[in-house]
């Protein structure tokens, strides 16, 4: 009863407070949070985990968390369906019982002691416990010889089979793998000696059928985590028991993980803990004359590695080897046992699957030193690189290998690269690469020599311009493409201020800072110098002058009238107009009409010199156009190429008319001693070759008018988009708190950017206020692709956190 001037402020409800052990509520919590979630597992590790770091769980708790969790929705679909019987009209009552059916059918599928084993890995308890006591088991008992060559000398090959080999040249852009034959011709050259596929590498090939029972935490993903050792050696050569053991399980071949027979051998140590050994790619005949039950003595011979079949080799199997595994728990899988897995599974299947070479004993000194762990390279970074230098995403990503769309981190994952236009035609283009290394075998040298790569390459980039742009200087970057344009715009004009747009950046050089306010006058900047006029960004979205007709483009064209006039009121004269034909930093903006004819008109007017920064947007991204200022209807009179031109390769160029170039040519020589050397020519020449052979002009249109429809598709359902603009592959996707106000929303942008490379795709942020999530991809960029990504912002505009005005970041 309340007393007067009393009111109730809150309400506490004991109903469900009990006195039972901490694992129920750990359980209770994870069976409600993996409802909806495709990898229940990991979000009972994840809690649990969570858990134990600030109230830690007991190994007895731990051990029986999976199974809280399965009674709990057991109990949860009684309750409901008696509710229904009771009361069969009241649809609230049984809401979440098709969820928590689902739930129990996807638990159902994993091995309980799986399950135990993944959550005291979430603990950092040691996964498996028998683990420990095996490895100290075997480091005291004498092994005998697996093949007819005791490793024990170290006179073996250590294979490089990882993501980052150079063995692996892939012709396929969407696939990558280790070609056979490659591995077979590299076997051939290492004379005798035994080649070992090392235990615990992230490899680039994995069989499509390894770990597939076990499903990818990660988008991207791949089985590529080596459980066993491989030992490449001559069909028929003898296998032997390392240990002496039963016959636990043999199998004809269907499910081994090398071309033949399978065997399992069945060990205990001394206080009889179980394990097992296992042998893949034995030639079935002999291994099938074991029986299961029968016991085998150390050393005695239990098959001979397997010949390839009759056009096996044609069919993509690997040369003949022994794949050889030690396993504490097979969980009832016996020959399906996975010989690799997901790498985020690590911890549990490196326990439940034990380095061969126990048994092995070949010397560490055989094997190569293991790379730099990605924190020690961010240690390393942060250390010997400059200070200023940032890294992309929350947690930074170690990439070791490109591939077509995708970028390949130290562990295998990929992830689908949406912002890397550098590598215009797909990472590692094998046409491209071939170029390069071909020519690097032949001549690699400067350009006071003759030779034809250069002017090849100069003709073929010439022709893809309008005729007056005739004349080539070949650089090593779009910063010094730029440099360089100024110097030209200068000695042809006769004069030194230069006109700039807002937000504008050219490059890192001192000449191109005090050119780019996005430098200038952003943090450490110190403004613009006295002979540069800054002019208003022509933002159609968020400018003074909306929207993209020719009426905006003339009104922000005034603003640079009004420069050339504050410069001729100085007394000095205009050497030049520098603009990007589609603004990058400023926020993936695309011009408005006639913007830059009727600023090229005030330009040229007053003398000065019009120069197109192409850097991003040129060959072919723009996709109804070779060049983004053919867009504006423009020619300009100076045109700076770079990143895309190499595809990676450090390769930009100026080019220009003719009578700039004579202009410049004032006696004092220009020479770039790296600048058109022939490497790099024959390889922008193949990147010209890609783009016009495989139709990427044309695909860059038609995926992305794909790719902006289902972005504004978005926008019409989430009011965080305020706009979606671009032309072809080059797109922005500006986020606002609020339509009417256009309030950025620069928080939101980071989250997003992160969030999408936790789920494997890349994108980043620009614009003034960070506030725009730009998409600049290979033009190779597929519409399956495109879906990929739209379908991951789909995921991510829907999740709480990122909802607007209740960003939690």
């Amino acid at each position: 009863m309340l007393v007067h001037g009393q009111q109730i402020s809150g309400i506490l409800d004991f109903g469900d407070m009990v006195y039972s052990v901490a694992a129920a509520e750990v359980a209770i919590a994870a069976a409600y949070a993996l409802l909806d979630k495709p990898d229940p597992l990991a979000v009972i590790a994840l809690i649990a985990g969570s858990c134990h770091a600030v109230y830690p769980l007991q190994e007895t708790e731990i051990a029986v968390l999976f199974d809280l969790v399965c009674m709990r929705l057991a109990m949860s679909v009684c309750h409901a369906a008696h509710q229904r019987r009771t009361e069969p009209d009241n649809e609230y009552l049984s809401i979440s019982e098709r969820p928590a059916w689902a739930a129990l059918e996807r638990l159902a599928a994993i091995h309980p002691r799986l399950a135990h084993y993944t959550v005291r890995a979430a603990c950092g308890l040691p996964p498996v416990p028998q683990s420990e006591r095996i490895v100290d088991w075997l480091q005291t008992n004498h092994c005998a010889l697996v093949i007819d060559a005791d490793l024990r000398d170290g006179d073996v090959t250590v294979l490089d089979l990882s993501i980052g080999s150079a063995l692996v040249q892939s012709s396929d852009l969407t696939a990558l793998r280790l070609e056979p034959s490659t591995l077979a011709y590299h076997l051939s050259r290492i004379g005798g000696k035994v080649a070992i596929g090392r235990y615990g590498e992230v490899r680039t090939v994995v069989a499509a059928e390894d770990g597939s029972k076990l499903t990818g935490d990660l988008p991207g993903e791949r089985a590529a985590l080596h459980l066993g050792i491989d030992l490449f050696a001559p069909p028929q050569t003898p296998v032997y028991a390392a240990l002496a053991g039963i016959v636990h399980a043999l199998s004809a071949g269907e499910a081994g993980h090398a071309p033949g027979a399978t065997v399992l051998l069945r060990h205990a140590t001394g206080d009889g803990t179980p394990f097992y050994t296992r042998y893949d790619g034995l030639a079935s005949a002999e291994a099938t004359a074991l029986e299961v039950g029968k016991t085998v003595q150390a050393g005695a011979q239990i098959g001979a590695i397997a010949a390839l079949p009759d056009g096996a080799a044609a069919a993509g199997s690997w040369p003949p080897h022994l794949h050889l595994q030690i396993i504490s728990d097979l969980l009832e899988l016996d020959a399906a046992f996975p010989a690799a897995v997901v790498p985020s599974r690590s911890d549990v299947y490196c326990s439940l699957s034990l380095d061969p070479n126990l048994l092995l004993g070949i010397p560490a000194r055989a094997f190569p030193q293991p790379p730099a762990s990605k924190v020690e390279t961010l240690a390393a970074r942060k250390q010997r690189i400059g200070y200023n230098l940032s890294i992309s995403y929350r947690e930074p990503l170690k990439i070791v290998r490109g591939l077509g769309v995708h970028l390949y981190d130290e562990r295998g994952r990929a992830y689908l690269d949406c912002v890397n236009n550098v590598a215009h035609v797909g990472h590692c283009h094998p046409h491209v690469v071939a170029a390069g290394q071909r020519q690097m075998g032949v001549l690699n040298t400067n350009t006071r020599y003759l030779h034809d790569s250069i002017t090849d390459y100069a003709r073929e980039l010439t022709a893809t311009l309008p005729a007056p742009l005739s004349v080539c200087f070949f650089v090593n970057s779009g910063s010094e493409a730029n440099d360089l344009a100024l110097r030209l715009a200068r000695m042809a004009s006769g004069q030194f201020d230069m006109i700039t747009l807002d937000v504008a950046y050219h490059g890192h050089t001192q000449a191109l800072i005090e050119v780019s306010p996005y430098k200038h006058a952003g943090p450490g900047g110190l403004g613009a110098p006295p002979f540069v006029q800054t002019v208003v960004m022509p933002d159609p979205y968020r400018g003074p002058h909306r929207g993209y007709g020719v009426e905006s483009g003339r009104a922000y064209a005034r603003h640079v009238q009004a420069a050339v006039e504050a410069i001729q009121a100085q007394g000095r004269g205009v050497a030049g107009f520098i603009c990007e034909s589609l603004m990058g930093c400023g926020g993936q903006i695309v011009l408005p009409d006639a913007f830059m004819a009727t600023a090229f008109a005030q330009v040229r007017a007053a003398g000065g010199i019009c120069i197109a920064d192409e850097v991003q947007t040129g060959f072919g991204r723009v996709g109804s156009h070779f060049w983004g200022f053919a867009t504006q209807g423009v020619v300009p009179d100076i045109v700076t190429v770079g990143k895309p031109a190499g595809n990676g390769h450090p390769l930009a160029a100026v080019i220009t008319t003719p009578e700039i170039a004579r202009k410049f040519a004032n006696g004092m020589e220009y020479f770039n001693t790296f600048g058109g050397n022939a490497v790099s020519c024959a390889i922008g020449l193949a990147v010209l070759e890609v783009i016009e052979q495989e139709g990427l002009q044309a695909n860059a249109l038609t995926v992305g008018s794909h790719l902006m429809m289902r972005l504004r598709h978005l926008m019409d359902i989430h009011p965080l988009i305020g706009d979606v603009r671009g032309l072809g592959l080059y797109i922005g996707i500006e986020l606002v708190l609020d339509r009417e106000t256009r309030q950025p929303a620069g928080e939101q942008a980071a989250y997003i950017a992160n969030r999408m490379a936790e789920l494997g795709v890349l994108i980043s942020t620009d614009g003034p206020d960070h506030n725009v999530l730009k998409i600049k991809p290979p033009i190779i960029f597929s519409q399956a692709n495109a879906d990929q990504l739209v379908d991951s912002l789909a995921l991510v505009l829907d999740e709480d956190a990122v909802q607007v005005g209740n960003a939690d970041f």
